[in-house]
């Protein structure tokens, strides 16, 4: 019996911590007319295995995208990418200037103090459902580009 139990719980044990996990996730607030936004979060792997985020969607918005940025000639651009990696037992920063999750075509503004929903789909089959504040970001604001040439490369 003590074996048994002793069994489920280093079973129990490595499935908790064999999972993916989200932190310190937020959304960029918007001013008015302004249809794009962007995510950022903390993705924890402390499974064995090499993951990523290969898509993302959200109720708030017609398009989401995952994003990095690059210097290229001298100036800091964004653009759009295919994954975004977690590697085995690390962690990877969605930030400002770095990787993050764009919004485009927002239905609304996205105000301070509300809630942005984000579902992650993982190379692992797995999707995660979160739930992001949105809060003022002024750090990293000059790092997006100009945003007029991505609304026009991004109509449909």
């Amino acid at each position: 019996m003590k074996k048994t139990l002793l069994g489920l719980l280093v079973i129990a044990s490595a499935l908790f911590a064999s999972s993916i996990e989200v932190k310190n996730s937020y959304v960029r607030a918007t001013p008015p007319g302004l249809p794009n936004s962007a995510a950022f979060m903390t993705v924890i792997n402390n499974t064995d295995k090499d993951v990523a985020i290969v898509k993302a969607s959200s109720p708030v918005s017609k398009v989401v995208e995952l994003h990095t940025h690059d210097m290229k000639d001298g100036v800091m651009k964004m653009y759009q990418v295919p994954k975004i990696d977690v590697t085995s037992k690390s962690q990877t920063v969605l930030k400002p200037g770095g990787f993050h999750i764009m919004l485009i075509g927002l239905y609304n503004p996205l105000k301070v103090g509300e809630n942005v929903e984000l579902t992650l789909e993982l190379s692992n089959g797995e999707t995660k459902t979160i739930t992001a504040p949105v809060k003022t970001v002024m750090g990293g604001m000059k790092h997006h580009g100009n945003h007029k040439d991505m609304q026009n490369g991004m109509k449909n």
